[in-house]
């Protein structure tokens, strides 16, 4: 439809098609504006509304309590790995835990070395055969540390927690959930903080929310923050601190609405299952033809990491899969491989062409 492929990329990713129509009907003339929503005054009633709607609709996804401020910022995920130490660290000798599970824990790990000193807890586990989440029970914290902090799940190794981490009493987690955000409940009430970059299942980059518990944000502060990256100070503009990345906020409204629309959060989690499910199956069932490293209980439902044996064949299922309308399966740049990502907009019929696929590339190349 619309000669539209099917977009397995991790980022950005699909949007609805829902969602990109109704953004395309209104694009010249936003509800008789006379603008675009490109055009739009950040200050203006239009977009405000547009502002506060997002705001409210993810505050009813997520069933977020009221003692929680919801921001809309830019600079990425990135951004956040700097915006957390410095928004939380008290003193500048204080040793926050970081739970290391790849490459963006790992990153978000070694900014906060620029403001602090970071304790490992643990580090991913991994041998010739799998990778997985170290036990609980080995993690090495920090009892007085100002947060915990970890990456809910690792888009390039595929590795997800299927568990909220338990700390100390006192200390606030804080996760990055930028690409299993909407994907499943969370009992927002666990965390200290909570963010997510939008492209990969609230609409397009240039948008990082972020989901604050109140008394964090009147901590003291070990270095000045810059204005960008101030939770309290953007918290108490409503956003508008500086001029938002309008469209960005607009799409991942929509996005809201579609959730909304479409079941809610637990309508998500049941997609997901089922997309996962299918694909793991073939991976599994695959006698070795699709080789996943991850532990079972350590696997993203969101992110599928595979090598095919052999693994001459990769640019071949790439390139396949890409004529039949399957786009954005090759693996991260850093690791090679497959990776395929099943966001909030994949649909279960466009997994099912995926599905379909693999099973007849196997076919095709398998030599037992």
């Amino acid at each position: 439809m619309h000669g539209r492929v099917i977009n397995f990329a991790a980022g950005p990713s699909q949007i609805p098609l829902e969602v990109l129509e109704q953004a395309h009907s209104e694009f010249f003339n936003f509800r008789n504006s006379g603008m675009s929503v490109l055009e739009l005054g950040h200050r203006g009633v239009h977009f405000e509304k547009i502002n506060a709607e997002a705001e409210a609709d993810l505050r009813q996804i997520l069933s977020i309590p009221s003692n929680y401020k919801v921001v809309f910022l830019q600079a990425g995920g990135t951004g956040q790995f700097a915006a957390v130490p410095l928004n939380l660290i008290g003193k500048c000798d204080q040793s926050p835990d970081y739970l290391v599970t790849g490459k963006w824990s790992q990153s978000a790990r070694d900014e906060a070395k620029l403001y602090s000193k970071p304790n490992t807890v643990a580090e991913i586990a991994g041998n010739s055969n799998t990778v997985s989440i170290p036990d609980q029970s080995t993690w090495k914290l920090n009892g007085a540390a100002p947060y915990f902090y970890y990456c809910d799940n690792e888009t390039i190794h595929g590795i997800e927690l299927p568990f909220v981490p338990v700390v100390p009493e006192g200390v606030p987690i804080v996760a990055d959930m930028s690409s299993n955000f909407l994907t499943r409940p969370v009992d927002v009430s666990k965390y200290g903080v909570i963010y997510a970059g939008a492209q990969k299942n609230c609409g397009t980059s240039g948008l990082t929310i972020v989901i604050v518990r109140e008394d964090l944000l009147t901590r003291e502060k070990a270095h000045p923050v810059p204005t960008v990256l101030h939770w309290k100070k953007n918290s108490d503009a409503n956003s508008l601190l500086n001029t938002p990345p309008l469209y960005a906020v607009y799409i991942a409204g929509l996005v809201f609405k579609w959730v909304l629309k479409n079941g809610g959060i637990k309508e998500m989690e049941a997609r997901v299952k089922t997309k996962t499910d299918m694909i793991y199956e073939i991976i599994d069932q695959s006698e070795g033809f699709y080789n996943c490293l991850n532990d079972k209980n350590s696997r993203s439902r969101v992110n599928i990491t595979f090598t095919i044996n052999p693994k001459t064949l990769q640019d071949q299922f790439v390139k396949e899969g890409e004529d039949q309308g399957l786009c954005g399966l090759a693996g991260h740049r850093s690791v090679g491989g497959i990776r395929i990502s099943l966001f909030n907009a994949i649909t279960i019929d466009e997994t099912t062409k995926l599905a379909n696929f693999m099973k007849e590339f196997q076919k095709k190349n398998h030599k037992k």
